[in-house]
Order: structure tokens, then C-alpha cells, then sequence
């Protein structure tokens, strides 16, 4: 079964819902506080927590924008791939699941240690994304919602 299908059949999975660039404002707030704290926290761990959600949060703008609601992190993540290829470079959607990845690692394992390296790319990632994430917002018209729209259900149907 393809992915995409999972993560429409799955409770918190992908949605369409009505558009709404007041919401996807608030999700890109929500980035900036995000980024707000990523700066001011000391805590490695918490540093990259809140680096991912900044990524997060400002993609999930995008997506809110378009009227696509998905609760499910891997298939928000899959949702940058699969659609939104035109406006994310196959590097930007692997940066994100690594973020997401080194997250979770942060978050829930003592002994899992995310690279220096990796932790000061993400650091200097988070604002960038938000940026390009703003302006896809800000950018979007109702045509080419509407693509994007058509183009998710497509291919979400079964065959």
C-alpha cells in the first residue's frame, strides 16, 4: 500500500480541510516562538527540540494554508516530499526527517547522542526554513491551492 494511502486511512492522518491562511499565520507564530526559545535555552537537548518544531511548525503552515491537516509527523514530513516537491528540495525534506529523527533521540533516549555537527546545521537551518516557509504562505493563490488540492487527492485514491 502506498504511503500516502496509510496516512489517510490512519486516526491523525492526512485530512483535507478548508484552507486557512489565518491558521497557517499562527503556525508560522508559533515557528518564531519556537525560534524565540531555541536562542535563549542552553540545554543541547532542548535546543534541538525546539529547532525541529520551528522546521515543524513552519511546515505545517504550509500545509494549513493549502487545507491539509496531518497530526502525523512522518506523514506531514512524507507530504513535503510527495507534494510539495515544487517548493522543498529533496535535501530541505531529509534535513527535516533528520530533525525530526534527532528530535525524538533527544527527547527519549539518554543514550542516543545527536552529532555536534548535525545539532549546529539544525541550529542554523531552523530560521532559514522558517523564512522560505513564510514566503510559500505568503505566495499561495487559490490556483494553486486548488493543484495541490486535486493533485493530494489523486493520489490518495486507490486504485
Amino acid at each position: 500500500m502506498d504511503q500516502l494511502i496509510w496516512c489517510g486511512r490512519i486516526r491523525s492522518g492526512i485530512a483535507l480541510t478548508a484552507p486557512n491562511e489565518t491558521l497557517a499565520s499562527a503556525y508560522l507564530k508559533k515557528a518564531e516562538e519556537a525560534l524565540e526559545t531555541m536562542q535563549t535555552i542552553t540545554a543541547r537537548d532542548w535546543k534541538i527540540t525546539t529547532a525541529y518544531y520551528a522546521m515543524y511548525f513552519s511546515l505545517y503552515a504550509v500545509l494549513t494554508r493549502i487545507g491539509i491537516r496531518c497530526e502525523n509527523h512522518s506523514c506531514t514530513i512524507l507530504l513535503m516530499e510527495r507534494l510539495l516537491s515544487d517548493y522543498f528540495t529533496p535535501a530541505e525534506t531529509t534535513l527535516v526527517e533528520r530533525a525530526r529523527g534527532a528530535r525524538v533521540d533527544a527527547q527519549y533516549y539518554v543514550s542516543r547522542e545527536v552529532p555536534d555537527p548535525f545539532c549546529e546545521e539544525l541550529i542554523r537551518a531552523a530560521p532559514r526554513f522558517l523564512v522560505k516557509c513564510a514566503g510559500i504562505v505568503g505566495a499561495m493563490n487559490e490556483k494553486t491551492i486548488g493543484i495541490l488540492r486535486e493533485r493530494l487527492a489523486e493520489a490518495m485514491r486507490e486504485e
